[in-house]
């Protein structure tokens, strides 16, 4: 059985910036819609995009605005925090991108160190782009190092070539514990190959919000490119955080990828709720979470080139809105389900068993893409494969199957949306990084939780330091105010 007999079909099809978003298999009438809607205007969801973009202090418990939207807003109308127009400030950064990515010649390697939001977008869009056929590009090595586990380090190291190696270094508070020790170890690799204080300093860049840090460490001032406390780690992949992605492919595709974005962000402000992609989509989450109390929830793109798009919303969404208490320190009723993914087809070979007949109900976003993604002889017939796949599955997930045998019976009823862009390049790349985040600060507001503060990273990076210490001692450790008896016990099988 269909999830939304004909009878009873809403409209389902809506457009922004040519990317189509089709919600018919979520099986939400006409009537649920509107109590949907009722629900978000109940929630001011048209107040807080007003405020968002305004720059009020949305992020309360920070006491600041959350304006990542500045960062792409190309056309430098004014955009005031606390009075003060910051479009000066981002546009000076866009020239000195610009600047830079029309200077480096004879450079092999780029090594990027941060973690988190300072990795993810600039890793996903470098991944992105490379599948763009005929896309322009300088064919450096760009590599991402991220973990403190030496064997990421060590690779990288392995590959690059000192002498014609540049380094940024990202962090937003130029203190994140990984990124200091990796570019530490990174330095002290550059001496070692014979490298110059002078050469050295002119390797290293820098983007953070603490330029004396980011001086202190030994980044000339020249190399540093700021931004601003009212941009989250996850929201910043439009500052300077994505820098790699102006030198590898130039810096016009850097202002493509900000110009989607920008197309996006220009809908979300304007468009009525019943047609705004963000909150429909946030809507349907909320809808799913109502009626089946959903736990888990999939993103598939039918894409090679965004295999890395799940792993950069994982963290958009969970260290966004994953939060048990709202913004008053109640308890929510709902919050950020468990987010996975992975591209499509190779997904349903994986776990899609478990999407068709497992016990728990998991909504999904399959992402498809018009165009084949290379030029081969046989990339439309593959594309077409690829697609038919895509379609079949979301078919297949609503409709289930019933048999006499229970093991072959599909129960259906299995929600999903589908988006369909013209193509991938930087402009469609950046838009559909837009919609999500904008769907993830509209969730926020539906369940009353700050999509802006993440204070549940902070307990274990505090634990760790005296665990570190007792790690780096022989001696037999015992439980105390910060190491508790388990702790203490495992400290001491990896110290016997």
């Amino acid at each position: 059985m269909s999830l939304n007999p004909a009878s009873e079909n809403p409209k389902s099809v809506f457009r922004a910036a040519d990317i189509v978003l089709d919600s018919a298999y979520q099986g939400i009438d006409t009537k649920s819609w509107q109590s949907l809607f009722a629900q978000a205007r109940s929630a001011k969801v048209e107040q807080f995009i007003a405020d968002l973009f305004a720059g009020k202090h949305v992020n309360a418990s920070e006491d600041r605005p959350a304006l990542h939207s500045a960062l792409r807003n190309l056309d430098q109308k004014p955009v005031l925090v606390d009075g003060k127009d910051v479009m000066p400030a981002v546009a000076d950064v866009w020239h000195r991108i610009e600047a830079l990515s029309n200077k480096w010649v004879g450079v092999t390697d780029v090594i990027h160190i941060g973690i988190g939001g300072s990795d993810f977008g600039p890793r996903l869009a470098i991944e992105a782009l490379a599948h763009v056929p005929d896309i322009e590009t300088r064919g450096m090595r760009m590599h991402f190092l991220a973990n403190i586990d030496t064997a990421e380090l060590g690779r990288i190291l392995q590959r690059a070539l000192p002498h014609s190696t540049r380094v940024i270094i990202v962090s937003k508070s130029f203190t994140t514990l990984e990124t200091t020790k990796n570019a530490k170890a990174v330095v002290r690799w550059l001496k070692d190959s014979g490298r110059t204080e002078s050469q050295i300093h002119n390797a290293l860049f820098a983007v953070t919000a603490n330029v004396p840090a980011a001086k202190a460490f030994g980044v000339q001032e020249e190399h540093i490119y700021p931004f601003w406390d009212w941009v989250g780690g996850r929201y910043s992949v439009w500052s300077a955080v994505g820098l790699p992605i102006a030198l590898q492919y130039g810096f016009d595709t850097f202002k493509e990828f900000l110009a989607g974005a920008q197309a996006i962000d220009q809908h979300y402000r304007t468009a009525p709720l019943e047609e705004n992609l963000p909150v429909l989509m946030a809507l349907t989450l909320l809808y799913q979470q109502e009626q089946h109390g959903i736990k888990s929830f999939a993103v598939i793109p039918y894409a090679d080139a965004l295999d890395w798009f799940p792993k950069w919303l994982q963290q958009l969404d969970m260290e966004s809105n994953g939060k048990s208490v709202d913004r008053n320190g109640k308890p929510v009723q709902f919050s950020c389900p468990v987010v996975f993914g992975s591209s499509g087809s190779n997904a349903q070979h994986s776990y899609f068993q478990l999407l068709h007949q497992g016990k728990e109900v998991i909504p999904i976003d399959f992402i498809a893409i018009r165009e084949p993604m290379s030029h081969l002889p046989e990339a439309k017939e593959h594309h077409r494969i690829l697609l038919s796949n895509c379609l079949a599955q979301a078919q297949a997930l609503a409709n289930g199957k019933q048999t006499d045998n229970p093991n072959n019976t599909y129960p259906g009823k299995r929600p999903s949306n589908l988006l369909i862009l013209p193509k991938l390049n930087a402009f469609y790349l950046g838009a559909l990084l837009a919609l999500y985040e904008n769907r993830a600060t509209i969730l926020g507001v539906l369940w009353n939780i700050n999509s802006f503060d993440q204070p549940g990273v902070e307990l274990g990076k505090v634990l760790a330091k005296p665990i570190e210490a007792a790690l780096n001692n022989s001696a037999t450790v015992a439980a105390d105010a910060n190491i508790d008896a388990i702790t203490a016990q495992r400290i001491n099988l990896f110290n016997s």
